[in-house]
């Protein structure tokens, strides 16, 4: 065999692994780029939660008719001498079978 012919072989050889790499490595930057984009879409999910939760608390510390709301809705709390009426709830009415 000739060093010239070797040579080629080897050349060959080489970039054939480097095209090989060369293709796992842009999949590979493609996925990061994804997770990248999910992770930065859960991030400003996260962080607008963050806010209406410090909302939420900021009113809890300074509101008390949301104090009072919260305190009847939630938790049926009711005033001293207020009449509690209670309604049972009624399915939609089904057609007659025939």
């Amino acid at each position: 065999m000739s060093i010239r012919l070797a040579g080629g072989i080897a050349a060959l050889v080489v970039a054939a692994g480097l095209a090989a790499f060369g293709t796992h490595a842009i999949l590979r930057v493609s996925q990061m780029k994804a997770e990248m984009a999910a992770q930065e879409r859960e991030i400003a999910a996260l962080r607008a939660r963050t806010e209406a939760l410090g909302k939420t608390a900021e009113r809890l510390r300074n509101d008390p008719a949301y104090i009072e709301k919260i305190a009847r809705e939630e938790y049926g709390y009711v005033r001293e001498g207020e009449t509690v009426l209670k309604f049972p709830r009624h399915e939609s009415p089904k057609p007659p079978e025939r």
